[in-house]
């Protein structure tokens, strides 16, 4: 068992090492992307965390009930499954019902203060996604540039070797300079995958805003509906 642990631990060192090498070698611009990375991971688990705090992940099934209940004429029991929760959902709910519940407020200024409140709760959710794409957009440009940058240099040494000049000192430069172009597009890729995974997310969370919306005032609307007999009249 020591053995074993005093393996691992010389397997840890060594890996470690080789890591320091490679940031080395790659030069001031593999620094950098190595950076975006750690930025890149923190944004990612932040915004995980974040979706799972406001129950963005879920599908919204206690707030569909909620508008349902509404829907039938049972507020108060609407009102007390959304209030207190911290769901995107039900706070959005909550604020299209209290609107409806104003009697300052008619049906055309109730859903403009929704919309207003939807547009606030779904800025929050895409909160940190505009520094995710700059980092999935700016990792593979740090990258090449970094490659460029390896090749002047490689090509630099290569000149001043003249007639003495040994291919290896050629090759070497350039699996180098093409190392910071390799992290720069796999930090991308990471990037840009969770990017997409979280906008599929929030599109489905605007999708069930709507929905959650609609039903609720299609109640108002029909409240507001003028009998038939009464829409006869006012016709003739």
């Amino acid at each position: 068992m020591d053995m074993d642990n005093t393996q691992f631990g010389f397997s840890a060192r060594e890996a470690a090492a080789g890591l320091g090498n490679l940031l080395d070698k790659g030069g001031i611009a593999i620094w950098v992307i190595a950076a975006l990375s750690v930025v890149a991971l923190t944004l990612v688990f932040w915004k995980i965390w974040h979706f799972l705090r406001d129950g963005t992940f879920f599908g919204g099934r206690h707030t569909g009930e909620a508008a349902l209940l509404w829907q039938r004429g049972e507020q108060e029991a609407a009102l007390a499954m959304v209030e207190g929760r911290n769901s995107l959902r039900a706070r959005l709910a909550l604020a299209a019902m209290q609107a409806l519940r104003d009697p300052k407020l008619g049906i055309a200024a109730a859903e403009t203060e929704t919309s207003r409140v939807a547009r606030g709760l779904l800025s929050e959710a895409r909160s940190g996604l505009r520094a995710l794409e700059l980092i999935a957009t700016i990792a593979p440009l740090l990258g090449l540039l970094g490659t460029v940058l390896g090749m002047i240099a490689a090509f630099q040494s290569l000149q001043q070797a003249g007639s003495r000049a040994d291919p290896a000192i050629l090759a070497g430069g350039i699996w180098e300079a093409l190392l910071t172009t390799a992290a720069g597009m796999a930090v991308a890729i990471v990037a840009s995958v969770c990017l997409a995974w979280f906008e599929s997310v929030l599109e489905r969370l605007r999708h069930d805003m709507e929905d959650i919306a609609t039903v609720i005032f299609l109640r108002a609307g029909s409240d507001k509906t003028p009998p038939a007999e009464d829409r006869v009249e006012a016709a003739e």
